[in-house]
């Protein structure tokens, strides 16, 4: 018997009662998924293009709902489309709206299909847009880290370990490490796009439809590359989620390190960068101040997109198969962390991009830091002392310049020559410190030939994926 007061629920047969406001708005889930109403559409519309394809609807029906998409996908663009947590979700909202639209036509929609695989279905489609995103993202800091490099090829800065001056390099080299990061973000996004674009359609609820659906045809139509291979697991997957929040992590990671330097050398202490204004902000109180507020919540937001990856691996971890309405929960942390994850490389990209440089305040550095030491034991070395050896003279030399003020180049020959009778003039060529970025040539090392082919292959690379999705 027709009950009206529960009669609005698309799934409401079985039941005689209707489901309370409180656990209305409480299971709801609109807040968030109704930021999928594209793929949601999208899908339906490969759905509809399969189901007449495969005979189980008319191609005249199939029209008829593709239409009907079409206008609903408007009304939400245009601010028209009335939300109702009555519905639930983004599906159940669309599927109501089609129905009054075209009538009975629009309730062939769901055949062959559950909310199971529909939702699977959708977020792996936001998933990988939001994927292929920040790949377009990454490309652009890389190319602004680039341009910097290119720009700075024989600036020279102290190298550091333990935030101690260690050695000198070059301030391109410097900023090339960081596209080294980035890249490898550029390439792990484009490992986890592979097992993104699975399409879970005709899993159904769990086990599968007894319709003769093609799923390698609306794989296709959504511009997927495989279908599942377990209708089980294809409902209760979310380990393309967690793994593009990994990514997201190793992304945010990365950016904060930048930040982080950006942050300590923008320090009127190191004074190496000149912060843009326009990412920049004052005191309220103190009227000198220029702080990289920018950079400090780019480190800050880190923490977050962190925090959603762990929430989701406590939710799902202890999950049986199949679908549980905890998994209701992971769009929540994905879309907030892609939102952040979006903001900051823009953000970052445009801060890097206007950073100004004092190449005089990186070479006082060196000289404070004694970064020529360690060409002061490869020197004795090529000599004929043993590294150990020469080593230890080095730093004894060190010492004996730290208590006068001087840097090792500073010091007279008759100086130098007291700590060992194997130096001669020829030193003062080694612990130059424009010399001894030049001499590291090595593969990989921070001399001009070097980081000269580390940019063109990285522009090589970029020529290739740039914007690729």
């Amino acid at each position: 018997m027709k009950n009206s007061k529960h009669s609005t629920k698309l799934w409401g047969g079985r039941f005689q009662k209707r489901t309370s406001s409180l656990v209305e708005n409480f299971t709801q889930s609109l807040d968030y998924d109704r930021y999928l109403y594209l793929q949601d559409i999208a899908g339906s519309v490969a759905h509809a293009r399969m189901l007449a394809s495969c005979g189980v609807i008319s191609t005249q029906e199939s029209s008829a709902i593709i239409d009907g998409l079409g206008k609903i996908r408007q009304e939400i663009e245009d601010d028209e489309f009335k939300w109702s947590v009555e519905f639930e979700d983004v599906h159940m909202n669309i599927e109501k709206r089609l129905t009054e639209l075209i009538g009975p036509v629009g309730q062939k929609l769901h055949t062959g299909r559950s909310r199971n695989d529909q939702v699977a279905l959708d977020f792996r489609m936001f998933v990988a847009e939001s994927l292929a995103s920040w790949q377009k993202e990454i490309s652009s800091l890389i190319h602004v880290l680039v341009h910097q490099a290119s720009s700075n090829l024989s600036t020279i800065l102290p190298g550091y370990t333990h935030l101690q001056p260690a050695q000198p390099v070059s301030l391109a080299h410097h900023l090339l490490a960081y596209v080294q990061m980035f890249k490898r973000d550029y390439e792990r996004t484009d490992d986890a796009l592979k097992r993104v674009r699975i399409s879970p359609l005709g899993a159904a609820a769990l086990a599968g439809t007894t319709y003769p659906l093609d799923q390698e045809m609306t794989a296709r139509e959504v511009g997927f590359d495989s279908v599942y291979e377990n209708s089980m697991d294809a409902v209760s997957d979310r380990d393309f989620v967690m793994e593009s929040l990994f990514v997201s992590c190793m992304i945010m990671t990365h950016l904060s390190r930048l930040a982080e330097e950006i942050i300590i050398w923008s320090n009127p202490g190191f004074g190496f960068i000149k912060l843009p204004e326009a990412y920049s902000t004052g005191s309220s109180i103190m009227p000198q101040k220029k702080n990289p507020d920018a950079a400090e919540l780019i480190r800050g937001k880190t923490g977050s997109v962190l925090g959603r990856l762990m929430s989701l691996m406590v939710t799902m971890k202890a999950l049986p198969l199949t679908y549980n309405r905890d998994m209701q929960e992971d769009k929540g942390p994905f879309i907030e962390a892609h939102n952040t994850v979006l903001g900051c490389l823009q953000v970052m990209a445009g801060m890097v991009r206007e950073l100004g440089f004092d190449a005089q305040a990186m070479v006082a550095a060196l000289k404070r830091g004694y970064l020529n030491a360690t060409e002061m034991a490869d020197y004795l070395v090529s000599k004929g002392e043993t590294f150990r050896q020469a080593h230890h003279i080095a730093g004894k030399a060190v010492a004996y310049a730290e208590n006068r003020g001087a840097g090792l180049e500073e010091l007279s020959i008759e100086e130098l020559k007291s700590f060992s009778d194997k130096i001669s003039k020829d030193i003062f060529d080694c612990l130059d410190y424009q010399q001894a970025v030049n001499r590291r040539n090595f593969p990989g090392g921070t001399g001009p030939d070097s980081v000269a082919g580390q940019i063109k292959r990285i522009e090589d690379w970029l020529n290739k994926v740039q914007f690729s999705p």
